[in-house]
């Protein structure tokens, strides 16, 4: 059973940078890929970005190219989101989620994934 393990949020000022991590067990862990979505309150859960684990092909929201980048070290098991330029937008509580249907050829909506981790708060603040 895969187990999601998020850390690295909190409060930070508009315009600052966070880093997410998301931890994943068992050691013998090999999705097809890794995703990071996000839920502000009052609405819908929304992609953020995603990873293809063996080959690292990204993909983003609109609203976070170009101040998101997603990465792995597949040695660590661990997917990072750093979040640079953050806005009041942003906030929200972030989830990771891992992901094993090889047919997908973009991984960018939920129901490609599988497992998903208990989720991190970021808040960003004026």
């Amino acid at each position: 059973q895969v187990q999601l393990v998020e850390s690295g949020g909190g409060l930070v000022q508009a315009g600052g940078s966070l880093r997410l991590s998301c931890a994943a067990s068992p050691r013998t862990f090999s999705p097809y890929a890794m995703g990071w979505f996000r839920q502000a309150p009052g609405k819908e859960r929304e992609f953020v970005a995603a990873i293809k684990w063996s080959i690292g092909s990204t993909f983003y929201a609109d609203s976070v190219k170009g101040r998101f980048t997603i990465s792995r070290d597949s040695a660590k098991n661990t997917v990072y989101l750093s979040m640079n330029s953050l806005k009041r937008e942003d906030t929200a509580d972030y989830y990771c989620a891992s992901g094993a249907d090889r047919s997908v050829l973009a991984p960018t909506q939920s129901t490609a994934f599988g497992s998903w981790g208990q989720g991190t708060q970021v808040t960003v603040s004026s």
